[in-house]
């Protein structure tokens, strides 16, 4: 069956391919195009400048709107402004958000909320919609109905430590469905120069200082790419960082595709729990293995010793850079390309959203039959020469 769907932006942003830099952004863009793809009807609501695939913009904000929220920050060289839910965008995207919502709305349609908390006085603000968190990937807390998280590590996180060893069956309808990504948008090489590439924020919780001194220690140069700075404290020793450390800042579509097509290996030692680290699946259709450590989303996404290796001590991380070249690109993109391509990831958001609403309209809810089922391939994955 198809459905109705408004999906509400990030209110701080402008949901186009350039926004790369912001993973929700992206999510947004690519959840409006996979719906598209199967057959539904898709009202987007976000920055008058959005480039979406979708049946209805609606403009709920304007670039002088973004530009009184962040007077003097320029997104296309510094990518997404340090922001917080009180902004005067968040209130001017709600409000208009409500109204554009209320003028259109239907009987059976669904509400996305891809930014949690920062969409949640949206749908506080409206009635007789099925609200769903589409893409859980955020610390803290959720509010929907609905859940769909991006990781089992993120799900289980949030939902803890109360929920090991204790009864519950209200977690039905929370399933986890990765980011998505087109395969078209980067460029296989099984050819690699002689860097190691980091690409994301720089600081502390993305690793940065551990790269550059994995750098260092194996006599690599790195190439840092993302907003932030990188430090001279960050090397080991009192040798000049620029002599290996090269930081070119927030890159777009084309250059980070290249970077990542020639890159040794892509560097991922974050010291926190990973929602989902969408570089690692982008690095991976780019035919380049990942160096990551060893919990949060790459515990499920990471192929240890297929796509690369994951990491507890230095020294793990040195000698993964040294024997990168046991892993072969092409399982690398076999990998990414079979499980996180748009077509196979809204396949699964499919599956989840037709499940959903047979609890509405005397469809039979968690009962319900499906005589027309095929398969239950909606959780499958492919593994290489699986």
């Amino acid at each position: 069956m198809t459905y109705r769907f408004f999906v509400l932006s990030v209110p701080h942003t402008v949901t186009r391919p350039e926004y790369s830099t912001c993973a929700f952004t992206m999510k947004v863009l690519k959840l409006c195009k996979m719906l598209k793809m199967r057959d539904h009807t898709v009202l987007h609501l976000g920055h008058e400048d959005s480039i979406v695939d979708c049946d209805e913009h609606v403009t709920v904000t304007t670039q002088a709107d973004l530009e009184a929220s962040y007077p003097g920050h320029d997104w296309r060289t510094q990518g997404f402004p340090d922001f917080k839910l009180t902004d005067p965008i968040y209130a001017i995207h709600t409000a208009n958000a409500v109204a554009a919502i209320k003028a259109r709305q239907q009987p059976g349609d669904f509400l996305l909320c891809p930014w949690g908390a920062g969409n949640k006085p949206v749908a506080d603000n409206v009635s007789d919609l099925i609200v769903c968190e589409s893409g859980i990937g955020y610390a803290g807390g959720t509010f929907a109905p609905y859940k769909v998280y991006e990781s089992y590590a993120v799900m289980h996180g949030l939902y803890g430590a109360q929920r090991v060893g204790s009864m519950f069956t209200d977690a039905w309808y929370d399933c986890v469905i990765p980011n998505a990504f087109d395969p078209d948008d980067f460029t296989f090489s099984a050819e690699k120069h002689d860097y190691l590439l980091f690409l994301g924020r720089v600081g502390p919780g993305k690793g940065t200082n551990i790269a550059v001194q994995i750098a260092e220690a194996t006599g690599h140069r790195l190439i840092v790419a993302g907003p932030g700075r990188v430090q001279q404290a960050d090397a080991r020793t009192d040798r000049p960082i620029d002599e290996y450390v090269t930081h070119l800042g927030v890159v777009g579509p084309e250059m980070r595709a290249g970077l990542l097509a020639r890159a040794k290996a892509v560097l991922c030692p974050s010291t926190y729990l990973e929602p989902f680290c969408g570089v690692m699946i982008e690095a991976a259709l780019s035919g380049t293995p990942v160096i990551s450590t060893d919990w949060g989303a790459f515990a499920e996404n990471l192929l240890h010793g297929v796509t690369g290796f994951r990491c507890r001590t230095f020294e793990h991380f040195t000698f993964a850079v040294r024997n990168i070249d046991r892993i072969d690109p092409r399982d690398c993109r076999v990998w990414a390309a079979a499980n996180f391509s748009l077509e196979r990831v809204a396949a699964m958001y499919d599956e989840y959203f037709d499940n959903v609403a047979k609890i509405y309209g005397g469809r039979g809810g968690w009962y319900a039959e499906n005589a027309e089922r095929q398969n239950l391939d909606w959780l499958k994955r492919t593994v290489p020469g699986g």
